[in-house]
């Protein structure tokens, strides 16, 4: 049995949703950011981070999304959620999710999350205005160059396509029209369709509602 600490509305989501796909035991833990419990000795002990997600296992625990997803992918090779008998694909599909941890959320959380790089206000200010226009241009890069369609890495589902769909489902917060990326957009639209993913939106809104 896993157990996977996620914060709703995070990017844990995207681990949330692979594992609802995989056919894994797993168990969810919320750590309630509005208490402040990434910040807990408890949580600590697994994601010394204080950050979402954090997936427990039987070896240990993993934090950072490219590398659990990627863990949950390899665990559970019959729900075919990563290319593993091609090197090549499955560096593919690294190399995009790396793209979104560094790249893409990192963009995001400029704005609310410009402690972490700078402390003036005025620096503050033009890192958080300038968000839309850097996620608009990540995206941009996804929607030309990195996505293969009808999923990131072409004809197969991977666990790609789990973080694409939580970093899409942020860019109306964003203040970026997700229909100026056309691919991404029936991307996003198809995943709402998955039975696993609408798990997980319900079991996630429900943890935000408690």
């Amino acid at each position: 049995m896993f157990t996977l600490f996620f914060s709703p509305n995070a990017c844990s989501l995207a681990s949330h949703i692979a594992l609802a796909e995989s056919g894994l035991p797993y168990q969810l833990r919320r750590v309630n950011f509005a208490k402040d419990e990434q910040r807990s000795p408890d949580y600590l002990k697994h994601n010394p981070n204080g950050r979402v997600p954090a997936l427990v296992t039987d070896k240990g625990t993993l934090i950072e999304s490219p590398a659990i997803l990627a863990f949950i992918a390899q665990a559970a090779p019959e729900a075919k959620l990563a290319p593993l008998d091609d090197a090549f694909e499955f560096a593919r599909m690294q190399g995009f999710n790396s793209y979104i941890a560094s790249t893409v959320h990192v963009a995001y959380a400029h704005k609310r999350r410009g402690y972490r790089w700078a402390e003036k206000p005025e620096s503050l200010e033009d890192m958080a205005a300038k968000m839309p226009r850097n996620m608009g241009d990540s995206f941009a890069v996804i929607e030309n160059d990195l996505f293969e369609g009808p999923y990131v890495l072409g004809e197969n589902y991977s666990v790609a396509d789990c973080y694409l769909f939580t970093m899409a489902d942020w860019l109306g917060g964003a203040g970026v029209d997700i229909n100026a990326f056309p691919k991404v957009a029936e991307h996003y639209r198809r995943l709402r369709q998955r039975p696993a993913v609408q798990r997980a939106l319900e079991t996630e809104k429900e943890a935000a509602a408690a």
